[in-house]
Order: C-alpha cells, then sequence, then structure tokens
C-alpha cells in the first residue's frame, strides 16, 4: 500500500486553496489541499502497526508550531506546479526530519514547504494564473497541533489512516 504523511491545514485555508485547485489541479478530488511532511513510500498492511507506533513517537518529540503562508510561489522552470508557499520554521523543519530520520527514510527532494494550488499546467496557462495570483495579498497564519498518516486507495484518492497529536517534545 501506498503511505504518506502531511499536515491539513484550517478550513479557512483549505477553502482559499480549493477555489483555485477545483480548476487548476488534477489531483483536486483525490485529496484535500495539505503541506506533504514526508513523500509518498510503499508499505505493506502488516508494516503499518510498526509506522503507526514510530510516529506515535515522533509526535511526542516535536512541539506545535505556527504555519505562515505569506506568498504565492512556483517550481517552475523545473514543473509548472504552483502554490502557497509556508515559511520555513525551526518545529516545523524538525518535524519533518525528526519523520525521516525516524522512518529510517531519505527524501528525494529538498523540503519546500508548501500547498500546491494547480499543476499540470501548460507553459502559457501557467504564466497566465501565477501572474494573477502573484498579486494576491497572502498572509494567513495558524496553529498546526497534528500531522495525518495517509493511504492511497484503489481509485488513487487519499485517506487518513491515523492521525498524531504533537506533543510537548522534548
Amino acid at each position: 500500500m501506498k503511505y504518506g504523511i502531511a499536515i491539513f491545514p484550517s478550513k479557512k485555508l483549505q477553502d482559499l486553496a480549493n477555489s483555485y485547485r477545483k480548476r487548476y489541479d488534477p489531483h483536486y478530488s483525490l485529496i484535500p489541499p495539505h503541506l506533504t511532511l514526508k513523500e509518498p513510500a510503499e508499505a505493506k498492511e502488516e508494516e503499518m502497526d510498526e509506522i503507526v507506533r514510530t510516529l506515535s513517537k515522533t509526535a511526542a518529540k516535536c512541539k506545535p508550531f505556527n504555519l505562515n503562508i505569506l506568498k504565492v510561489s512556483t517550481f517552475q522552470p523545473v514543473n509548472n506546479v504552483i502554490y502557497l508557499k509556508a515559511e520555513h520554521n525551526s518545529e516545523l523543519d524538525r518535524l519533518h526530519n525528526q519523520l525521516y530520520q525516524d522512518l529510517k527514510a531519505e527524501a528525494s527532494y529538498a523540503f519546500v514547504p508548501h500547498i500546491t494550488v494547480a499543476q499540470n499546467l501548460s507553459d502559457d496557462e501557467h504564466s497566465d494564473v501565477y501572474g494573477q495570483m502573484s498579486m494576491l495579498d497572502l498572509r494567513h497564519e495558524e496553529v498546526i497541533d497534528r500531522f495525518h498518516l495517509l493511504y492511497q486507495l484503489e481509485n488513487g484518492s487519499w485517506t487518513v489512516y491515523e492521525t498524531f497529536k504533537l506533543e510537548k517534545g522534548q
């Protein structure tokens, strides 16, 4: 089974992201707006109990943190993805790094905390949408106190396997 680890932001931020995703993100119906903490990986069903135990320990080591969204950005020229850029902070970075360390995994990419709002766009469409969105005055802050272990269903959609509340940390 394919699993991943993500944060779901508040309804207010999800509504903002979805106002663009429903038109510009083909994954709109497969998963709510989210910030990926650990990229998807494969695991056997019998391994999930151990993953849950590991993630419980990770959650106990990490503190809740502020998620700050300040602007729209893009991964172009690598790909035509437009996203809400989350500001790095020590607790978010610590959680991301701790997840990979505790799960004995290696990240394929540098960690760029973000919430995707558009992808698989043509060059012209990317330019138009990014031009419009980059003028938005985005200032959003919220406290994140949990993360979610997700798994992918046969139809490609993702659902929550378990939720982990961030503790006080060590």
